[in-house]
C-alpha cells in the first residue's frame, strides 16, 4: 500500500472513531446525571438536546470570530 493510501485510510479512521467515540460521551454524560438523581431521563435528554442545539450555533459564532 502506498503512503497516499494509507495517509487516507487512516484519516478515514479517525474520523470513524470520533464520530463513534461522541456517541458514547453523550451516554456517559446522561448515564452521570441520571444516576445521581439529579434528573430524570427525560430531563437530561431535554438538557442534553437543548445544549448540543445551542452549541451548534455558538461554535458557528466562534468560528468567524476574529
Amino acid at each position: 500500500m502506498n503512503f497516499p493510501t494509507l495517509l487516507i485510510l487512516i484519516i478515514v479512521l479517525a474520523f470513524i472513531f470520533d464520530y463513534i467515540n461522541g456517541f458514547h460521551d453523550a451516554a456517559n454524560s446522561i448515564a452521570t446525571i441520571v444516576s445521581t438523581k439529579v434528573l430524570t431521563p427525560f430531563q437530561a435528554v431535554l438538557w442534553a438536546a437543548i445544549f448540543n442545539f445551542a452549541a451548534f450555533f455558538i461554535s458557528k459564532y466562534l468560528k468567524n470570530y476574529p
